[in-house]
């Protein structure tokens, strides 16, 4: 049976005094922008006068997918395994912005393969690389039950050790092609304006992309049951990414939620359970041409639009400053009255 979700939405009794706290800083009404909107946010996630970012972590899924056989990306599946010690070497553009950002970096093998033998690296497989969406299920009832439990399970240890901010970050070559058929399904978009080309594919590999996820999305047929899109169409580091959200809003913190990857399991999340979406702050809106659909459909806008297209969780490291200056004018702005300032 699969696991079920206890999730309130935001107490938003004290939101008035919130606002109005936020109105008295000494500035016009409304000139910090979107960093207005964090501050209210965070305050309504934590209901603590002071808010605050703990050890805020960002967990990097990776796994392989099936339908990367037919050459539908820039490089082949090997190269999940080679970023991913890549990772674990330091050497990404995620390891520079969590540095930067004061971030803390987890590595979680949610299959890819072939496995790698480095007390760095969380092991939770759920085999060796998903299925071919295409002709077949991309996992298991029981793989997807797996799924979702490992990424509540990462989640809830996250939490238990003090982090009250999670993000989360994927790696695995061919994956935009789950995500874009899963956000054609669950919106019922044409799938030719959710499928983009990655990281760069040319346009015989674009035509071959869209073939075979049309070839998907006819063998699934009329579905709404997000978890049986996911376990259709989705991918092992989708499935995990999914549980871990719907596992952290359990426990009311903040979600920093990345790009095309990441918003797909984001959607599947608020589908499971709406109240989630409360807790989601969207760091940046990917290049690749479905992510903006994604964001409308949640009734979401992205913190940065630098034209991003990596994943790994960039745009989440990068957005995280952003949230901690709300904190900061949040708890230590000067009031008018403090200040001694007439308007």
């Amino acid at each position: 049976m699969l696991a079920t979700w206890t999730i309130h939405p935001l107490l938003r009794d004290q939101e008035t005094a919130i606002q109005a706290r936020i109105d008295q800083k000494t500035k016009p009404l409304g000139a910090l922008g979107r960093l207005e909107e964090i501050a209210c946010q965070l305050a309504l996630i934590q209901q603590q006068d002071q808010v605050a970012i703990t050890k805020p972590t960002l967990l990097v899924f990776a796994a392989d997918h099936g339908i990367a056989g037919h050459g539908i990306s820039i490089a082949p599946s090997a190269v999940t395994r080679q970023m991913v010690l890549n990772f674990l070497a330091g050497g990404a553009a995620v390891n520079c912005f969590c540095q930067a950002s004061q971030m803390t970096l987890k590595v979680i093998d949610a299959g890819i393969l072939e496995p790698i033998a480095d007390p760095r690296l969380i092991q939770q497989r759920l085999g060796r690389c998903s299925g071919d969406i295409s002709i077949e299920a991309a996992m298991t009832p029981e793989q997807l039950q797996q799924g979702l439990d490992y990424g509540r399970q990462i989640a809830n240890e996250q939490i238990a050790a003090g982090c009250n901010l999670l993000a989360f970050g994927e790696m695995g070559i061919g994956n935009t092609s789950p995500a874009a058929a899963l956000l054609a399904a669950m919106t019922g978009l044409p799938l030719a304006a959710c499928v983009g080309r990655g990281t760069g594919i040319d346009d015989a590999q674009l035509i071959r992309k869209k073939a075979l996820l049309t070839q998907a999305l006819n063998r699934v047929g009329q579905q709404s049951d997000p978890l049986v899109l996911l376990r259709e169409l989705g991918g092992f580091e989708i499935a995990q990414i999914t549980g871990a959200i719907l596992g952290a809003a359990e426990q009311r913190i903040t979600l920093l939620i990345d790009g095309f990857i990441v918003t797909a399991a984001a959607m599947l999340a608020v589908r499971i359970a709406p109240a989630c979406r409360d807790y989601m702050i969207f760091s940046h809106g990917s290049a690749e041409s479905g992510h903006g659909m994604m964001l409308e459909s949640l009734r979401a806008r992205p913190l940065l639009d630098l034209g991003l297209r990596l994943g790994e969780g960039t745009g989440a490291a990068l957005a995280l400053p952003l949230l901690r200056a709300a904190c900061s004018f949040y708890n230590d702005m000067a009031s008018f009255s403090s200040a001694g300032v007439t308007v």
